[in-house]
């Protein structure tokens, strides 16, 4: 496709200016961008509202259509993202070791930049400005590949960026969007080896095995978040109350949400009642095992599908374990390998559980939905990699980067 053959092009032309750029000149650049959202932050809006009004017309509606929404308020949580980045110790050119052999050489390991970027994303606007903020942190040029849902919003902030970037005699082909939404322009982009050196889906699941499954480009899978949260023989029933609530119905279309809930069975008859009855003031569907069944009569039944499935909606599955080795068993069979947390008042429960959990992110007596870069301290991220090579996790300005041996001689030879 031509367009994406121009842009990887240009792309990898910006790479060369970004590598040679100071850290302050980084920053500063980062704070424009920051100032000029705000500053068109009607402008964005008006171009959101487009997007909304198109997606309702296409019957999008409840977790997905606030995906899409942009506020003022969220607008500036934007920029404030792009300036926490800035205040970030910028990691390329970092000394990770050096030592010297025996023959006099000298051989160091720097961090560098990664390259070109690519991401496929779905109708989230404000992963435009957080890949972008990343990336030129890191020294790396980014091509976004957004869905249709969002377009408008999506030309309009990478409008004010670029502009921005202009302003401080920085390329603006440091970021660049692909206006076409086909199918075929993210077919083209998963082959684009030439000119991206990494690839990263997110979106459903949908998207991202797609990419997994046709990308010759290296990709880094992220996002999917069937994420549980256990209720154990000890909990406090109150701070379970909190968290539960908190972490299904805060924002129940995003992947750090919990799709499960597991009791231990000797607090379900006390415990049930009470989070499920919470949870229907919510609106949040019950779906239940035959124990739930007994105790909640308006749970609907639970199938197999349910344990498996990545809701982003107001839709829990519950089940009752008769252990915590049920409870390992059930999460490490079903999730997807990105958040889950234990309620327990047990050390030993405790342990165990972030020991034999295998996620990205394993929580004691906290809310699941705190697995994001903003809440890590990485003022933005660019997904949250639910893989185990490179990157796992909240992925920050660090997994934007390589790493390069240098080494210093005098003449050595072989």
């Amino acid at each position: 496709m031509e367009e994406l053959n121009k842009k990887g092009e240009l792309a990898r032309q910006a790479t060369y200016f970004l590598s040679r750029m100071s850290s302050d000149e980084k920053n500063r650049a980062l704070n424009k961008v920051a100032g000029l959202l705000v500053e068109r932050s009607q402008t964005i809006i008006s171009a959101n509202e487009i997007d909304l009004q198109e997606a309702k017309n296409n019957n999008i509606k409840g977790a997905l259509l606030d995906r899409l929404r942009l506020n003022k308020e969220r607008v500036e949580s934007m920029a404030v993202g792009l300036e926490q980045i800035a205040l970030l110790d910028d990691p390329v050119g970092e000394v990770i070791s050096m030592k010297k052999r025996p023959n006099g050489l000298q051989i160091g390991q720097i961090r560098v930049p990664v390259g070109v970027i690519g991401i496929i994303y779905e109708a989230r606007p404000n992963v435009t400005v957080d890949a972008f903020g990343l990336c030129i942190k890191t020294g790396n040029a980014v091509i976004l590949r957004g869905g249709k849902e969002a377009i408008n919003s999506n030309m309009a902030i990478v409008k004010t960026i670029q502009e921005a970037l202009i302003s401080e005699g920085v390329p603006p082909e440091t970021v660049q969007l692909v206006e076409n939404t086909t199918r075929d322009s993210a077919m083209a982009m998963m082959k684009l080896n030439q000119y991206l050196d990494i690839l990263i889906p997110r979106g459903g699941a949908g998207l991202i095995q797609t990419v997994v499954e046709n990308s010759t480009v290296p990709v880094i899978e992220t996002g999917v978040g069937n994420c549980h949260a256990y209720a154990d023989e000890s909990a406090n029933i109150k701070m379970a109350e909190d968290i539960i609530i908190n972490a299904k119905t805060q924002r129940p279309g995003v992947c750090n949400a919990i799709e499960t809930l597991l009791v231990h069975s000797s607090i379900a008859d006390i415990f049930l009642p009470v989070i499920c009855d919470k949870l229907y003031e919510y609106n949040v569907e019950i779906r239940g095992d035959k124990y739930v069944r007994e105790i909640i009569g308006y749970a609907v039944p639970a199938n197999e599908d349910d344990w498996y499935t990545e809701y982003l909606d107001l839709i829990i599955a519950v089940k009752v374990v008769h252990s915590l080795s049920d409870a390992i068993i059930h999460i490490n069979k079903y999730g997807s390998g990105h958040s889950e947390t234990i309620i327990t008042e047990s050390y030993t429960n405790a342990r165990r559980f972030l020991s034999e959990i295998d996620a990205a992110a394993v929580y004691v007596n906290a809310s699941t939905r705190f697995t994001d870069g903003y809440e890590f301290g990485f003022g933005a991220e660019i997904g949250i990699s639910t893989q185990k090579l490179h990157a796992r996790g909240p992925m920050g300005l660090k997994e934007l980067t390589t790493t390069k041996y240098v080494i210093y001689g005098n003449g050595q030879i072989r």
